[in-house]
């Protein structure tokens, strides 16, 4: 799946819109141009004032997309563990937090 082109929802009085944010990550892979993971993906995007929400589209049934805020904690712990296809390099997804050499 590709990630979706219009999707938004309001949490907290705070509206989370695809259309307005930059998308960071996914664990969508294709091989030979085709989708390899078929049935549900999830992307991870940062809106203009530095929060972070997930959309997981699926074509399971009885399943529905979502669009969910979640803490700098977790867009990390996503982006470097679950989320492996990278549209950004780490210092642009997460611009304050410091990066130390090993």
């Amino acid at each position: 799946m590709y990630p979706p082109t219009k999707l938004s929802r309001v949490v907290d009085g705070i509206r989370y819109d695809v259309t307005e944010a930059t998308l960071l990550a996914g664990d969508n892979y294709w091989a030979d141009g085709s989708n390899t993971r078929y049935g549900r993906n999830t992307f991870l995007y940062r809106t203009r004032k530095g929060r972070y929400f997930t959309v997981t589209l699926t074509q399971w049934e009885n399943e529905r997309n979502t669009l969910e805020p979640v803490s700098l904690a977790r867009a990390i712990e996503l982006y470097e563990r679950q989320l492996t296809e990278h549209v950004v390099s780490f210092e642009e997804a997460f611009p304050d937090v410091p990066v130390e050499d090993a």
